[in-house]
């Protein structure tokens, strides 16, 4: 998307893209749980924190929930859970709830949601992970989003944008004076997208090579199973091999 910013006498910048309002009715939602429940000690829990909901039945104080973790009903409170759009703007939060969310461990720096304001009505807050090596700061760092009248919104009044989307889009490709540049959205456990946490992967170090004790079947042999580990590499006897062929040294007999 291409974007051309314009200066205005108010001295504020401002995108000149028009808004790209989202459909009604297509906009996917889901619901998120924000707390563990049952929460008594000792029990079995029904309902995990951000993991994403199937809503049996809504009577308005009161969901019935399905967890997509154990698979088990709760009747929960409404305001034990969240609905989520676009998987980023939360409905229904608290800066406490976005802050317990985005500290789970499946999150890493840049993991963000975009939550309503609690101070301020009808504007927006951004809610941001930056994790540090110090333990005693919170790594959750919240800006304000304030609209105008014309329901542009922004966040530094140096730069404006035509909806939420444009705002999200630009602060994933530069920082522009945030802790950090936004990167995926708020982990939500059971979504179907939703990136899990990769496993960190093993370094297999070959032992060192003491080239007295090769022989010339070693280099020259090929690999004949996944589980012959071999001291020489694959790629190492190719090369070796290839190398004997081209200089036809074929008086030299590598062994020892």
């Amino acid at each position: 998307m291409g974007i051309c910013f314009t200066r205005r006498c108010s001295s504020r910048t401002v995108l000149e893209n028009q808004p790209d309002p989202v459909p009604p009715g297509n906009e996917e939602s889901v619901v998120v749980a924000l707390h563990d429940y049952p929460s008594f000690e000792g029990t079995e829990l029904t309902m995990h924190l951000g993991e994403s909901l199937t809503v049996m039945s809504d009577d308005g104080d009161f969901m019935m929930v399905r967890s997509t973790a154990s698979g088990r009903n709760s009747y929960v409170p409404t305001n034990y859970t969240a609905k989520v759009t676009h998987r980023w703007l939360f409905t229904g939060i608290s800066r406490y709830n976005a802050e317990e969310l985005l500290k789970q461990p499946n999150n890493q720096s840049g993991a963000f949601l975009i939550r309503e304001s609690e101070s301020l009505r009808d504007c927006f807050s951004l809610s941001i992970l930056r994790r540090t090596s110090s333990s005693n700061v919170n790594p959750v760092k919240h800006y304000r989003i304030s609209r105008l009248e014309n329901s542009w919104v922004y966040i530094s009044p140096g730069l404006t944008f035509s909806s939420l989307h444009h705002l999200v889009e630009h602060y994933s490709e530069s920082a522009d004076g945030l802790c950090c540049r936004l990167a995926e959205p708020c982990f939500i456990q059971g979504l179907v997208g939703a990136r899990e946490a990769q496993p960190i992967p093993v370094t297999v170090r070959r032992p060192t090579l003491n080239w007295r004790d090769i022989t010339r079947s070693v280099i020259l042999r090929r690999k004949r199973t996944e589980s012959d580990n071999s001291l020489v590499s694959e790629g190492l006897r190719e090369a070796i091999s290839s190398y004997l062929q081209m200089t036809e040294c074929k008086d030299h007999c590598w062994d020892t």
